[in-house]
């Protein structure tokens, strides 16, 4: 199969402005051309090593950021199932994120190779680095806000893309720390940012550091706003619910990822007591409390990303590969391994 591979080509994406990411810091891209040429090995098994974000697009297949590649789980296959490495041999860089956008084309965030724009319909990738306006090319995470605008979080701050340029935020313009690990949009269109530093709020004007009652939330490694609209925040500082006025925590052990499945569960993957990395479900009936009810599902040498499919599974990824928790059965429940069990 052949891809083409643009370097720094003018963007086939136009994006509406938003008030915080206007013309201020832009870079016009160049133009450019070169052809990639995708290996585009299908398997039977997935990756053999760590996955740290998993996404399902809305054909219903998965998508995996590994150390291997970007990969996607064909799930909709009347005949059998399979993986494809989109990326191939495209970088030897790890892959840390993926990201489907509001048009069905997908982002590819790199640890040290910057950004790659995938059209699924064109096969065409086209790439984005420093060299193109990024404040870095290690991409941590990748966020699309509600007017279309793609964000990346990087090692060196926060960007802001809108179909033309970037806009870059660092520790000069106000962020606490420029190690960006997670970013959302809660419901009321304020950004919040997990660094290295403290957690931030950004209104479109200026950044305020996330504080209640004196406290801030250091190393946050994930934020999610759940159905109620609480905000939920995992990091060196264990596990936080903030419902507008007061917080409350959870644990106090690390916490690396936060997932709400569509019943209302949080789930985490993180540290235990006994220093052990685990995958947890917090239960939604009693999650409104303080001492809610919490089942750690499985034991690992560590875990990233988590995802509940259409199916009611839930993946989540490891530093061996990726694994589907399924617990509808009506006897007990599976915990499947996809990769290669050679």
């Amino acid at each position: 199969m052949m891809i083409k591979y643009a370097k720094s080509v003018a963007p086939l994406l136009m994006f509406v402005f938003c008030s915080f990411c206007n013309a201020q810091n832009k870079t016009e891209l160049p133009t450019g051309h070169t052809e990639y040429k995708n290996k585009g090995v299908i398997t039977s098994y997935g990756p053999n090593t760590s996955v740290r974000t998993i996404r399902q697009d809305r054909k219903g297949n998965i998508w995996l950021a590994s150390n291997e590649g970007i990969i996607r789980y064909d799930s909709n296959q009347t005949v059998g199932k399979s993986f494809t490495n989109i990326t191939g041999d495209l970088s030897p860089n790890r892959f840390f994120s993926v990201l489907e956008d509001r048009k069905g084309n997908f982002w590819f965030g790199n640890n040290g190779s910057g950004a790659y724009y995938y059209d699924p319909v064109e096969k065409s990738i086209q790439h984005f680095t420093t060299e193109d306006g990024l404040p870095s090319n290690q991409i941590i995470c990748m966020y699309e806000d509600r007017t279309g605008n793609i964000w990346f979080g990087t090692s060196s701050g926060a960007s802001c893309y809108n179909g033309k340029s970037f806009r870059n935020f660092t520790t000069k313009g106000g962020l606490p720390d420029n190690w960006i690990s997670s970013i959302i949009e809660d419901k009321t269109g304020k950004l919040w940012l997990g660094t290295g530093g403290n957690a931030c709020i950004y209104d479109g004007k200026i950044f305020t550091i996330f504080t209640v009652n004196g406290s801030t939330f250091r190393n946050v490694w994930s934020i999610i706003e759940d159905k109620k609209g609480n905000i939920w925040l995992g990091g060196s500082d264990g596990l936080w619910r903030y419902d507008g006025s007061t917080s409350t925590t959870f644990t106090e052990n690390f916490v690396g990822y936060v997932y709400e499945d569509k019943k209302g569960n949080i789930w985490t993957s993180g540290k235990n007591v006994n220093g052990i990395w685990v995958l947890s479900r917090y239960d939604e009936k009693s999650s409104s409390g303080k001492k809610p009810t919490v089942i750690e599902i499985t034991q690992s040498l560590n875990l990233f990303g988590i995802l509940e499919a259409n199916d009611g599974s839930i993946w989540f990824g490891s530093f061996d590969g990726v694994y589907r928790y399924d617990s509808r059965r009506a006897v007990g429940h599976t915990i499947t391994d996809f990769k290669n069990q050679k």
